[in-house]
C-alpha cells in the first residue's frame, strides 16, 4: 500500500490526489476537484486526460489500470507539489 501525499501550501491550501483511506469529513469543510478524466477511445485503449489540472493526454493504453497509474503517478509528479502562490 503506498502512501498519502498531502501538502499544505503557505496560504493554506490543501493538496492531495483522493484517497478512500482518509475520512476527509474529519479534517473540516472540503473542496473536491476533479484532476482528470480516465476513459475508454472508440478503439478500445484508454486516455488518462488530465486537462482539468492543465496537464496532457496520457496514452492510450491497453488496461483501464494502466491508465490509473499512469494518472495518479503524473499527478503527483507533476501537481501535487506545484506552486499555488
Amino acid at each position: 500500500m503506498s502512501a498519502i501525499e498531502w501538502v499544505v501550501t503557505t496560504n493554506g491550501e490543501t493538496r492531495m490526489v483522493f484517497d478512500d483511506r482518509v475520512d476527509l469529513r474529519s479534517v473540516g469543510r472540503i473542496s473536491i476537484q476533479r484532476g482528470s478524466h480516465v476513459e475508454p477511445t472508440l478503439i478500445g485503449h484508454w486516455t488518462a486526460d488530465l486537462s482539468p489540472v492543465g496537464g496532457p493526454i496520457l496514452g492510450p493504453f491497453d488496461k483501464r489500470s494502466e491508465a490509473l497509474e499512469a494518472e495518479v503517478s503524473w499527478l503527483h509528479r507533476n501537481w501535487l507539489i506545484r506552486s499555488t502562490g
